[in-house]
């Protein structure tokens, strides 16, 4: 073996930089976007031979258009450099584009640099070391161990100034020829362009830290300052304590309440006077987006995350009109929303129970909404606001999400390699995890019931919804206008205690007309604020779910 090793070490494969540009190239245009030009394959207008001609042109664009970028950026010293930056970026990115459908943009990145460890672990599996391996390590390996012939500068300058005159030949001649075509592909599928690697990487990065990326030192922004409790009824004496739990990756169309084949409501299904919403959608398709715009008081269409970033929420206005507002955390953090209100440490011995190898189950928010609520003084009249972020259905490892008694669907998907798995497998696993939602929202629901000293409410929506395999993507994040309905459509479900629903009955009937009215994430902010008696000149009635049942003259 060795011997072998030296024999292949001793052998030298020398290249012209012409050479080594183009086969580059091929690999960046051809091999790395293999995916794209599938997805090319199945919108191209023609049939046969004319298909098969279309989809060759396309990938000559790509070829050339790579050339010619390598032949303006790579010179003697600058080529190996800038290839081997090229195939780790592009090997990568080819990853989550050819085996997870996912497609590359602004809020994907957003979304890399708001994760933790955790998360980071779950997309790790054998299949992504062994595309590291082929598509990353063995590239650049051949890249190192190539030798570029050396030139002289005239004889380089002008194999370099041909080789740019035939890229840009070929690339202007076939986008002449196929012109129609391309334009009319590219203006229904936007999205085409976060399919190409390196450059979906490199230029979705290039445009959060221009659009998206958080801008240091901006003032606070004050929002809803004329925010009061609205004066109680005699008959109201009990404080209000709400529990808002926000759901992580969970779909309207995999719970059993919304009509889905599977129970995976078992608990909840039981639980009187539930108020289910059957058409949610959410703000963003990942949580970085969603979770922010919930909070903001903005809608979807009018968000503007800048803004957001530096401006109180619904958290701080509820605060500001008297609520304690306490945030409890089982995921990677509230993305700014909780930044000037209480947040619940997880005590130890909670953790030792519910927590392994960085990650928590769910039931140990349950616990430490009891201890909390626990902890309060046995006079407290102060009305409470307390947030509940779930881990929920975060994927890839589905698997990990349930234990093992609540795993009722078999065969299941034991490994974060879901696009390995068969379907229903991956369903499955999916499922599963729903139900263990089901029965964190129960126990939480229960545990309001045995509060007799508050009048307690309880609001559940999920962030976004998730991809299982659907239309060929997986996870989350795909571009909002282009978003599949799993990764749009949300459960929202209410529940109020007797002592809330006997002070708010015609308020309680109000909600339940809306059962399945076309509702949003745009409704939370004015529509607990409502809830919670806070009264602000920052509430968009239009979107207040209460406000809906109001006789308008």
């Amino acid at each position: 073996m060795l011997n072998f090793i030296q024999r292949i070490k001793q052998r030298e494969i020398i290249l012209s930089q012409t050479a080594f540009h183009f086969i580059l190239a091929v690999w960046l245009g051809l091999i790395l976007n293999f995916d794209f030009l599938k997805k090319v394959q199945t919108l191209t207008p023609y049939q046969g031979l004319k298909a098969n001609l279309f989809l060759i042109a396309t990938a000559c664009v790509l070829i050339a258009l790579y050339n010619l970028i390598l032949h303006i950026l790579g010179w003697k010293w600058t080529s190996k450099a800038v290839a081997i930056l090229l195939v780790f970026i592009g090997g990568f990115s080819a990853y989550f584009v050819n085996s997870l459908g996912v497609v590359i943009s602004p809020d994907q990145v957003q979304n890399l640099m708001q994760t933790d460890p955790s998360e980071v672990v779950d997309l790790l599996s054998p299949q992504f070391f062994i595309w590291t391996l082929c598509f990353v390590v063995l590239p650049i390996v051949a890249i190192v161990w190539v030798k570029i012939k050396p030139d002289s500068i005239g004889k380089s300058m002008l194999k370099k100034l041909a080789s740019i005159v035939a890229s840009f030949a070929v690339i202007a001649s076939l986008l002449f020829i196929f012109y129609v075509d391309y334009a009319a592909i590219f203006r229904e599928h936007r999205e085409l362009k976060g399919m190409i690697s390196p450059q979906n990487t490199i230029a979705s990065t290039f445009s959060y830290y221009h659009k998206k990326a958080p801008k240091k030192d901006l003032p606070l922004v004050s929002y809803g300052e004329d925010a009061h409790i609205a004066a109680q009824t005699p008959t109201s004496n009990l404080p209000k304590l709400v529990v808002l739990v926000v759901g992580e990756t969970a779909r309207a169309e995999s719970f059993s309440l919304n009509g889905y084949a599977q129970n995976t409501n078992p608990e909840l299904s039981k639980q009187a006077g539930l108020v289910n919403f059957s058409q949610v959608s959410s703000c963003g398709t990942a949580t970085a987006v969603s979770v922010p715009c919930m909070f903001s008081g903005m809608p979807r269409k009018d968000y503007d995350e800048q803004l957001a970033s530096h401006r109180e929420g619904l958290l701080d206005v509820a605060k500001r009109a008297g609520y304690k507002v306490t945030w409890i955390d089982n995921n990677s953090g509230c993305k700014g929303t909780c930044d000037r209100v209480e947040q619940f440490v997880i005590p130890e011995p909670l953790k030792q129970k519910w927590c392994k190898d960085g990650e928590c189950l769910d039931e140990v928010l349950v616990e430490s909404l009891d201890q909390y609520i626990k902890s309060l003084p046995k006079n407290d009249e102060t009305p409470h606001l307390i947030v509940l972020h779930q881990m929920g259905s975060h994927g890839p490892a589905y698997y990990k999400r349930a234990p093992a008694e609540f795993q009722r669907f078999k065969p299941t998907c034991d490994t974060n390699a879901i696009q390995g798995c068969t379907p229903q497998a991956l369903i499955n696993s999916y499922d599963n995890t729903i139900v263990y939602t089901d029965h964190i929202l129960n126990l939480v629901i229960e545990t309001l019931k045995n509060q007799p000293k508050y009048r307690t409410a309880f609001w559940y929506l999920s962030d976004h919804g998730e991809s299982t395999g659907e239309h060929g993507m997986y996870l989350h994040g795909a571009p909002y206008r282009i978003a599949p309905s799993q990764q749009t459509h949300i459960p929202m479900m209410m529940w109020f205690s007797d002592a809330w629903k006997n002070n708010a009955a015609t308020q309680i009937n109000c909600l339940e007309k809306q059962k399945t009215k076309t509702l949003s994430q745009d409704n939370l902010f004015p529509s607990l604020l409502s809830l919670l008696d806070i009264q602000t000149g920052v509430i968009d009635q239009n979107n207040n779910m209460l406000h809906q049942c109001v006789p308008h003259s």
